[in-house]
């Protein structure tokens, strides 16, 4: 089974980086005020990145190594990944 992480923007202009199983249904937790107690502070904009990974050990190594970009580097990140979908 696949793990994904992902990065929200919220409201404020913040972001909030996870992991999950089911990005889908994480996201409508995220936007019910259910997901994080951040994203319950930070209001949930819209999904703005995502990866794939094979395991949750990989997933959740991943998902440390974005918490701790600051908030340029996860702007770039997300701008990145935008341009590459084209």
């Amino acid at each position: 089974m696949p793990y994904y992480v992902y990065v929200i923007l919220c409201k404020d202009g913040s972001f909030y980086t996870g992991y999950t199983s089911d990005v889908d249904s994480r996201m409508k937790l995220h936007m019910s005020g259910r997901g994080a107690r951040y994203t319950r502070i930070h209001k949930p904009k819209r999904l703005v990145y995502t990866e794939e990974f094979a395991s949750r050990k990989e997933a959740m190594k991943r998902e440390r190594k974005l918490k701790t970009m600051n908030h340029k580097q996860k702007k770039e990140l997300t701008k990145l990944r935008a341009r590459s979908k084209r």
